[in-house]
């Protein structure tokens, strides 16, 4: 029990429901986006693994992990749990770092004195995949037994599960994880380029000495590590993108020409799965990126970033005749799989990236009939941020500690069972379930963890044991924090 699969299918064109009660997605809220800001990157020391510092604030949470790596005779010490459970998945994590950094790359101005928190939390996941990377010819893609992990309700604290430590390399090649690690270290690197000029070079090099590795020996960690990524991560839409995506990172953090080039020769010509982005696709991400921050004469290979990204708006607005998403009653914007606020995220966290671009260049977008300014782009995501927090027909905030009402019994270990401080003995693998099937709340409060949210009809049940709904993960709340900064010196309409 308590098996998970987080998964992030490509939508077809045609394959989704039109919902059109939602259409105006009109932002009436009074939301305190700074609080939520401050919340948001809170959530993130309640997920580290490690030896903790002095100045963790969620003090309920405690040491962990801290021989991760010894079976392999590597210090694999540090990084975050993805989600609810104990197992640090490299790959989401470090989407999860790309989608931090980038928050605070593109909006640390409006984040007061929450930049100095949000920088932390990225050199709490480089710091990690510095050591992930540290043997040559070997990148470390997973610590922990997923199945052992997931047949268990304990703390990190205490968990006595294998600690199994799992690399790709150039005989078992994994390069989506490897091509991710890649970009979160390259775009890292932005993050700390006039705060720590030595740290950011060691990231930079890193960053370039990975993807040279991921694209020398390509191929899929869903074969060469098999049932232990699958099916929690299966890499579902491929590497190339990933592959695209670090180079692209790479050319913002080094204007070098040779990745830029590596990016119009394999970028597909047809768009890819332009309308996707999340933990498993880039190609929207990439999209948005390449169109707003590649500076060149090359302007057949801009139009096609700029083509792609405005048809990738256009799959959004839920008045565009090409719109791929659905939309609940309530406003919230739904795609097939689990943990959905991921989608309401990282696709809001793209359209507000674009809409500063679009309003920089004077530019609207076109989808058929429908003309989409970026301030309407922004509004939508305005919507999106406003339901999370509380508005919408549950009345409650899927922000846990934000607002009157919210999630109680997040499907969350840590937070669920009795902290070090109340019940200093040892919870053994099994002895937790009482804790799990517990009608009561979680006893320890995990600040500004965003749950996966309703259903398609807006419904929410919270309960532990439903996780597709009441399990947060770290790849919801990356991209939120750069959308709530942003929202945060912006009033509303």
């Amino acid at each position: 029990m308590w098996r998970t699969t987080r998964s992030s299918h490509v939508v077809r064109v045609g394959s989704t429901i039109m919902l059109m009660v939602a259409a105006t997605m009109v932002s009436v809220s009074g939301h305190d986006y700074g609080d939520a800001l401050s919340k948001s990157i809170l959530f993130f020391e309640g997920q580290r693994s490690g030896k903790l510092p002095p100045s963790q604030r969620l003090t309920w949470r405690k040491d962990s992990g801290l021989h991760d790596g010894f079976d392999k005779h590597v210090d694999l010490v540090g990084g975050y749990y993805d989600a609810g459970d104990n197992v640090k998945f490299n790959f989401p994590m470090a989407f999860s770092t790309t989608m931090l950094a980038w928050s605070v790359i593109e909006f640390g101005r409006g984040m007061g004195p929450d930049l100095r928190k949000a920088v932390d939390a990225v050199r709490w996941a480089t710091d990690y995949f510095l050591k992930a990377t540290s043997v040559p010819g070997l990148v470390y893609a997973q610590v922990g037994e997923p199945y052992g992990d997931h047949e268990c309700w304990e703390r990190p604290e205490d968990m006595d599960t294998a600690r199994t430590a799992y690399a790709v390399s150039a005989q078992s090649p994994g390069s989506e994880v490897s091509a991710e690690i890649a970009a979160a270290l390259a775009a890292a690197s932005l993050v700390f380029k006039g705060v720590n000029h030595n740290y950011s070079d060691l990231l930079l090099s890193r960053a370039k000495t990975v993807f040279e590795f991921a694209d020398k020996y390509r191929g899929s960690y869903d074969y060469s590590l098999g049932s232990v990524v699958c099916p929690f991560y299966c890499d579902f839409g491929g590497y190339e993108d990933e592959l695209i995506w670090a180079a692209a990172w790479l050319f913002r953090a080094t204007a070098a020409p040779n990745y830029w080039n590596y990016v119009t020769e394999n970028i597909p010509t047809e768009g890819g799965n332009f309308a996707e982005f999340g933990w498993d696709t880039k190609d929207a991400g990439i999209n948005v990126l390449a169109s707003k921050q590649i500076v060149t004469k090359d302007s057949k290979y801009t139009d096609i970033f700029e083509l792609n990204a405005d048809k990738f708006v256009c799959s959004i607005l839920p008045e565009s005749p090409t719109k791929y998403v659905s939309y609940s009653p309530g406003g919230l914007l739904v795609k097939p799989g689990g943990s959905n606020l991921q989608h309401a995220t990282a696709l809001s966290f793209l359209l507000i990236v674009y809409a500063n671009s679009l309003n920089r260049a004077n530019r609207v977008v076109q989808c058929g009939s429908v003309q989409a300014t970026s301030d309407r782009l922004i509004q939508v995501a305005r919507a999106q941020v406003d339901y999370i927090l509380g508005s919408n027909p549950m009345k409650m905030s899927y922000m846990v500690g934000y607002g009157g009402k919210f999630p109680q019994r997040i499907h969350h270990r840590g937070s669920s069972l009795p902290s070090l401080d109340q019940h200093p003995q040892h919870i053994g693998c099994k002895d937790g379930t009482p804790y799990f099937k517990s009608s009561g709340p979680n006893p320890n409060l995990l600040t500004g963890a965003v749950v996966g949210g309703p259903d398609i009809q807006d419904r929410y049940n919270d309960s532990r044991v439903e996780f597709v709904h009441s399990e947060p993960t770290t790849y919801i709340n990356a991209p939120l924090v750069g959308v709530l900064a942003f929202l945060k010196g912006r009033p509303n309409p």
